[in-house]
C-alpha cells in the first residue's frame, strides 16, 4: 500500500491524514482541528503542525490553501489572514515539519481526487467541480487537464463576491433554509454554465454530505449536476496526490 500525508486548510477546519493512493481513500480516521483566528502563517503552521504529528508522520506531506497558489506561493488568501498573501507557503511548512511539502489550491486539490477516483473518473470535455464551505472554491479541467486557480467563488453576482452569497456558510450565516439556499446556488451555476458551458459539475465540500436536500431543488440544467464522491475527503486525497507527484 502506496501512503502518502495529506492535509486539507480550511476557513473552519484543518484536517489531515495518510492516504492509500491505490485506492484514493484515507488510510486512517482524519484528525481535525479547528482554524485559529487569526489564520495567520504561524499560527496555521502550528495547527498543520498538531496534525501531521498526531500520527508521528515521516516523508512527503502535500497541502491545501484557500487561496491561489503559484510554484509553492500563496497569492491570495480570501478566508485565512492576509499575511498570506506573498509566502513562501512550500517553505513554510517545509521548515516547521522537517519534510518535504507540496502545496496547492483547496479546490484544485479536490477536483484531481474526485476526477481520478471519484464522480469525474473518465470524464473528458469540460468539468467543473465546486466545494461549497467557508467559501466556494472551483476547480476547472478540460479533458482531464487542470486549469488551476480559477477560483470562481469571487465572480461577482448582485454586487459582492458570489461565495458570500451562495456558501454553505452563507446558508448558516443568514439562516437560509434548504430551498433558501437553493435558489442562491441555482442561480451561482446559471452564471458559471454560461462563462464555461461544462458538461458535467460535480459539487463537492462538507454539505455534499447533504446532497439530498438541496439537488433535487436545482433547476434542470445543460450540465449534469452530480454530488462528490469523495464527499469532504477529497481535498485530503488531492494533496497526497499533489505531494506524490511532486515527490
Amino acid at each position: 500500500m502506496t501512503t502518502v500525508f495529506g492535509v486539507d486548510i480550511g476557513g473552519s477546519g484543518i484536517k489531515g491524514a495518510p492516504v492509500d493512493l491505490e485506492r484514493g481513500a484515507l488510510a486512517q480516521e482524519r484528525h481535525k482541528v479547528l482554524t485559529p483566528h487569526p489564520a495567520s502563517p504561524e499560527s496555521v503552521v502550528a495547527a498543520v503542525a498538531e496534525v501531521v504529528g498526531h500520527f508521528g508522520h515521516q516523508g512527503p506531506v502535500g497541502l491545501t490553501f484557500p487561496g491561489v497558489v503559484v510554484g509553492g506561493q500563496t497569492r491570495t488568501a480570501a478566508n485565512v489572514d492576509k499575511r498570506w498573501i506573498g509566502e513562501d507557503a512550500a517553505g513554510l511548512f517545509s521548515d516547521a515539519l522537517g519534510l518535504p511539502a507540496t502545496v496547492l489550491n483547496d479546490a484544485d486539490a479536490a477536483g484531481l481526487a474526485e476526477l481520478t477516483y471519484g464522480a469525474g473518473h473518465g470524464r473528458g470535455g469540460v468539468v467543473l467541480v465546486l466545494t461549497f464551505g467557508t467559501g466556494i472554491g472551483s476547480a476547472l479541467f478540460v479533458d482531464g487537464a487542470l486549469v488551476p486557480n480559477t477560483e470562481l467563488g469571487h465572480l461577482e453576482l448582485r454586487g459582492k463576491d458570489a461565495e458570500h452569497r451562495a456558501a454553505s456558510a452563507a446558508r448558516e450565516r443568514h439562516d437560509l433554509s434548504w430551498p433558501q439556499w437553493a435558489e442562491r446556488v441555482d442561480e451561482y451555476l446559471g452564471m458559471v454554465e454560461r462563462l464555461f458551458s461544462p458538461e458535467l459539475i460535480i459539487i463537492g465540500g462538507g454539505v455534499s454530505r447533504k446532497h439530498e436536500k438541496f439537488l433535487p431543488l436545482l433547476t434542470r440544467r445543460e450540465a449534469e449536476v452530480v454530488p462528490a464522491e469523495l464527499r469532504n475527503d477529497a481535498g485530503i486525497v488531492g494533496a497526497a496526490m499533489a505531494a506524490a507527484k511532486s515527490g
